[in-house]
């Protein structure tokens, strides 16, 4: 029964979450056999306030 948490700044579609959430379910049904209805895909959503990168939020760039 694998979980996949996928973190992410905010700002996708739900077209796009909707894609990758399908795109890694068969990713990783592929890759280790495991049947389709027993994979959990979570996406963590960060805001642009708390995520960094060399020392500069992403909400300053």
């Amino acid at each position: 029964m694998p979980y996949v948490t996928v973190k992410m700044l905010e700002g996708r579609s739900d077209d796009q979450k909707r894609a990758l959430v399908e795109k890694v379910t068969d990713a990783v049904s592929e890759t280790t056999g495991a049947p389709k209805e027993k994979i959990t895909v979570f996406i963590e959503e960060m805001s642009k306030n708390n995520y960094a990168v060399a020392g500069v939020r992403a909400s300053d760039k």
